[in-house]
């Protein structure tokens, strides 16, 4: 990208891929010449004229950076891609898209969220994090190995250091320190890390967040899917999102496409069961 934008003599060149134009409408849009300069932006279109997404990463010419810069100074919020570039472009500086084909996902959805976790998880990956020749390289926290128990079922799922697994899990990613007891079932979720699944849980198409308690014999996941009565722009996959510090009571049913946040008890639950599109939302909500 670097000898791209060196070899265009660009003042600004932006980082951009191809994605589906049905989603097009999602992302800032860059609309380019025969040479790839961009000569419009779109941002977030209703009618996208292009598939070209920007991926908000950008390489500057130091004079149109800088001048750029002290002119936006003043500016509340100065963000690159809504006051920053719009500047550059309006003084006619040359800017140029690079159209990125390799592996970028953009997880602004809970939907997008959760494919790029079970992408992972693939049998050949398309972001493979094993890759011999491309290493990437973590920080541990010196925490203990995972353990599994003699009866315990794991196939195709991550699974985090410290955690323990009593239960089963499938096609799942699960955080460091997590504990799945005895009889529990976690199938095509995302459990992060400290979380508990109690003896007999069942949990499918989840996002559980970090250091909830999901009580025994909770069901998470059933039914069929309903619009979100909470944000239907924020939750509108088949997906249980549940919150940071959580707690599911005992023997619960939770639907579909459903929103819980805070510590929740039986009583939160009409006939013991939150309805899909439903939503519980305690201490100060999801964020």
């Amino acid at each position: 990208m670097l000898e791209y934008h060196k070899a265009n003599n660009a003042d600004v060149t932006i980082a951009c891929m191809p994605v589906p134009i049905e989603e097009a409408s999602r992302f800032g849009i860059v609309i380019t010449d025969e040479n790839n300069r961009i000569s419009e932006f779109e941002e977030k279109p209703a009618n996208p004229r292009s598939n070209l997404a920007s991926m908000g990463i950008y390489i500057f010419s130091w004079p149109a950076l800088k001048e750029a810069l002290i002119a936006m100074s003043e500016e509340p919020g100065c963000d690159f891609g809504k006051h920053v570039i719009p500047y550059c472009h309006q003084k006619g500086e040359r800017i140029f898209a690079y159209e990125y084909n390799g592996y970028w996902k953009d997880v602004g959805t809970l939907g997008s969220y959760w494919e790029a976790n079970m992408e992972l998880i693939d049998i050949i990956p398309e972001f493979n994090l094993y890759e011999e020749y491309w290493k990437i390289y973590t920080k541990s926290d010196i925490i203990p190995p995972q353990y599994v128990a003699p009866d315990a079922v794991i196939e195709k799922s991550i699974i985090g250091e410290g955690t323990e697994i009593y239960g089963k899990v499938y096609n799942s990613v699960i955080g460091a320190g997590v504990t799945i007891e005895a009889g529990a079932e976690v199938r095509d979720s995302i459990i992060m890390r400290d979380c508990v699944i109690g003896a007999g849980a069942d949990i499918y198409k989840a996002i559980v967040a970090e250091d909830t308690k999901v009580g025994a014999g909770a069901k998470l996941g059933v039914g069929e899917f309903a619009p979100s009565k909470y944000d239907p722009k924020v939750y509108q996959f088949d997906l249980v999102t549940i919150g940071e510090h959580s707690v599911i009571p005992e023997n619960v049913k939770i639907g579909k496409n459903t929103a819980i946040s805070g510590v929740t008890t039986a009583e939160d639950y009409t006939n013991g069961e939150l309805a899909s599109g439903d939503y519980i939302i305690k201490a100060g909500g999801i964020r």
